[in-house]
């Protein structure tokens, strides 16, 4: 295949200027000025810029029914938990889980996500269905790459007064168990996998005893896969570790074998200068989230200053029911202006307006996700995946767009996407997904969230919490 005539190539890593090319066997085989071979197939994009399809690090595909709850709309990150993925897990089922998946990894093609990493926590002793297995499942249907956390919780939420029965917590050997059964079943350590598996407790420190993560992280990494969790993300974080355990949260969890090249981290909110030499020096990385983190008020991670430091950098959607574009442009958006504007908040003398390039947000949502995940995957060089989004900028909100290339990210506005590439193969042309009824989806969520809209939610008390 030749992908050829586009007026400039992002790589992920820079520019390459208006190059065009060729995939051979799922990876890029060669970019330059390419003549087309004989019988070789050939990909139109003109008038098109083309990115590394992003990489999303950090998601939450059960939570795409959970959009706008009122409950949640203006609540901090504790009582949102509460209101709404916490109660809200109750009124799914296995066809709710299937419909929400299937909408959320939509969501993202759409926006030229081709790897999706899901933290998936909605896990409880004798649930009746296999959750994961039903993620896999859409992943695969859709043509998408997909690393699977096993989240899950090993401490009860006192908050619900044992009404919620979804909130019931397994055992340590119970998550160790089951995450020997997901990745002998689907984990797959090649650097081109569509299929991965990484230990995933939902928190280090809220959820899971202290003595219990040395044993999740020995598991991983017997097995070979990759470690992540929440961490740091509003103010509580530190307040609770610092008066139960007197260290930082980064601390806490270098002390329990929770640092290395192998751990990444979403969120990160507030860390010291310390804390990010440490992971630095490490090679901890972040999943930025900089869309529900501003949404739920819950603070800015530094991720230029991580970045400097030499820190792995990625972006992450979280779940759509704290961030609901629930797309990797609007990240990659706000992540280009957040930056500029806490930097000039802070006092900088001429402002913050080179706090991010546009260049540093692609980077990080595409060679940076892919370097937290361990894939060969984010970069258009020859040998890596043939990963890649063709966006046709020529909407209203394009026009007059001097630097049409950096319109995806810059306007704010998804462009058409002329083709999504996974792996060598189209798996979006046109804005329309092969073998995707677009308007079956819509009937099918529209009747899931007649059901979610049925379930009544258990009350809570957050006073019987931590």
């Amino acid at each position: 295949m030749l992908v050829q005539g586009a007026f400039e190539v992002m790589t992920g890593l820079g520019r390459a200027g208006a190059v065009d090319i060729r995939i051979r066997d799922g990876k890029v085989f060669e970019i330059g000025n390419l003549k087309k071979e004989k019988n070789e197939a050939v990909v139109d994009a003109s008038g098109c810029v083309i990115y590394p399809a992003w990489v999303n690090t950090h998601h939450h595909l059960f939570q795409a029914l959970m959009k706008g709850v009122p409950a949640g709309l203006n609540a901090p990150l504790r009582d949102w938990l509460f209101s709404v993925p916490m109660s809200y897990r109750g009124g799914l089922d296995e066809d709710t889980l299937r419909v929400s998946a299937r909408l959320g990894i939509v969501e993202l093609m759409l926006s030229g996500c081709a790897t999706i990493f899901d933290h998936h926590y909605h896990n409880y002793p004798g649930i009746p269905y296999d959750g994961p297995a039903i993620l896999f499942e859409e992943a695969a249907r859709l043509g998408v790459r997909f690393v699977l956390g096993r989240g899950g919780t090993t401490m009860a939420a006192p908050e619900f007064g044992g009404a919620a029965p979804w909130l019931a917590p397994e055992t340590a050997d119970a998550m160790v168990a089951d995450v020997e059964r997901l990745a002998a079943r689907y984990q797959d350590p090649s650097p081109l996998s569509f299929r991965r598996v990484v230990m995933a407790p939902t928190s280090p420190h809220f959820r899971v005893r202290p003595e219990e993560l040395p044993q999740f992280a020995a598991a991983a990494r017997r097995l070979g896969l990759r470690m992540h969790t929440h961490l740091s993300e509003n103010l509580d974080y530190l307040t609770h570790v610092r008066a139960g355990h007197g260290v930082s949260p980064v601390e806490f969890c270098a002390e329990r074998g929770w640092i290395g090249p192998d751990v990444w981290f979403a969120h990160l909110c507030h860390v010291s200068d310390a804390e990010i030499a440490m992971m630095a020096r490490a090679g901890t990385g972040i999943a930025h989230c900089p869309g529900s983190n501003a949404r739920l008020g819950s603070g800015i991670a530094r991720a230029p200053e991580m970045d400097a430091a030499g820190m792995p950098v990625s972006l992450g959607v979280d779940g759509a029911a704290a961030n609901e574009p629930g797309d990797m442009l609007s990240e990659a958006h706000l992540a280009w202006y957040l930056h500029r504007a806490a930097k000039g908040a802070a006092g900088a003398p001429d402002g913050g307006a080179d706090a991010t390039t546009i260049e540093d947000v692609i980077r990080w949502g595409t060679a940076g996700g892919a370097r937290v995940l361990g894939l060969h995957t984010g970069v258009l060089q020859p040998g890596y995946a043939a990963d890649l989004a063709i966006y046709q900028p020529d909407e209203l909100r394009h026009l007059g767009m001097h630097d049409a290339a950096a319109a995806p990210v810059a306007s704010g506005v998804r462009p058409k996407l002329r083709r999504l590439i996974c792996g060598g193969r189209t798996i979006v042309e046109d804005d329309r997904i092969p073998g995707l009824d677009l308007d079956q989806l819509t009937a099918q969520v529209r009747a899931a969230m007649g059901r979610m809209k049925l379930f009544v939610p258990p009350p809570y008390s957050l006073s019987a919490g931590h």
